[in-house]
């Protein structure tokens, strides 16, 4: 059980389950809050214990829906400064609006800037995040951003699966540094996907670079939405005879036709992480869930101890 200085951790409701593991992890015991929403749909907000002179970090991914999550967390974080809180960071196991990191046409709004901007002005004073989809969001805050990576947690899983002939595939050209530092932890050979992308959520696979023939393959992807791409790519590689196909990634966003897709789909195994709740309805029985519950909470212990949060990936 953690004793150290006045540590507090509150939890927005968009991944309660997530926050008590942490504090579980930690022993510590989870914030006392409220959240309520009126009949006209605004939200309120009681944190019911003081949080004087506290370090105070507040668990809320800005998953569906994310506007609601959002806001909600915009409001706790006003209720704790407004309760002189000595610190508040903000825990993000998802960045929500983080695919909208930059201009690809004339008029487009960079809304991940616009995050950043609403959340410093509400009174973050240090932000936690769990794999960025973009490096570049860091540098939209002018605020210290600790940014997590699920990968060690990822890699450990599937050296435990001992897979014979194995390669890592990365999805598109804009994983390749991903999926590049899985395969060196597993020591394994590096293969790409060539694909297009006409439109958002609509892909097309071009070509495969590398070989794949009579290999177990792990796809690796930071966020998996309507599953196109990973059912597209697995489809492909099996066509250029992979013997079996797993994927990976950190944020299981499995929207719109995704379940359907991934059900259709040759992928053995999808593994993912707990930044983002995967209910019941979606607990497909190829998905293996991940906790970082206890990244986060190693995280948020040396961050209050005023230590190095690197050294958690050495």
């Amino acid at each position: 059980m953690y004793r150290g200085r006045k540590l507090k951790i509150f939890s927005g409701t968009a991944n309660l389950r997530l926050t008590q593991e942490i504090v579980e992890h930690l022993g510590v015991p989870l914030g006392v809050a409220e959240v309520k929403r009126f009949s006209d749909g605004e939200i309120a907000i009681y944190i019911g214990e003081s949080v004087r002179g506290a370090d105070v970090f507040i668990v809320q991914p800005i998953s569906c829906p994310a506007n609601e999550n959002l806001m909600e967390l915009l409001i706790m974080m006003d209720a704790v400064k407004r309760a002189s809180a000595k610190s508040i960071n903000t825990v993000l196991p998802y960045y929500g609006y983080a695919r909208q990191d930059r201009k690809t046409r004339a008029r487009d709004p960079i809304t991940a800037k616009l995050v950043a901007d609403l959340l410093t002005a509400a009174g973050a004073q240090r932000v936690i995040a769990m794999d960025l989809h973009a490096g570049q969001i860091q540098g939209f805050f002018n605020i210290p951003v600790d940014h997590l990576l699920s990968l060690p947690i990822l890699a450990k899983y599937f050296e435990q699966k001992g897979l014979e002939e194995g390669v890592v595939v990365s999805p598109d050209m804009g994983g390749v540094t991903r999926a590049r530092e899985l395969a060196e932890r597993l020591h394994l050979p590096l293969a790409i996907i060539d694909k297009r992308r006409p439109e958002p959520n609509v892909s097309e696979v071009m070509s495969i670079i590398g070989n794949v023939r009579g290999k177990s393959v792990i796809m690796i992807d930071d966020i998996i939405d309507t599953a196109g791409t990973i059912a597209q790519g697995a489809q492909a590689l099996m066509e250029y005879g992979a013997r079996e196909v797993y994927a990976c990634c950190t944020h299981p966003v499995l929207s719109g036709p995704a379940l359907e897709r991934l059900e259709r789909s040759p992928v053995k195994e999808l593994v993912v992480t707990n930044t983002i709740p995967v209910p019941p309805e979606k607990q497909l029985e190829k998905i293996r869930v991940l906790s970082v519950a206890s990244l986060i909470g190693d995280a948020i212990i040396r961050i209050h101890e005023e230590l190095s949060v690197s050294k958690l990936f050495d």
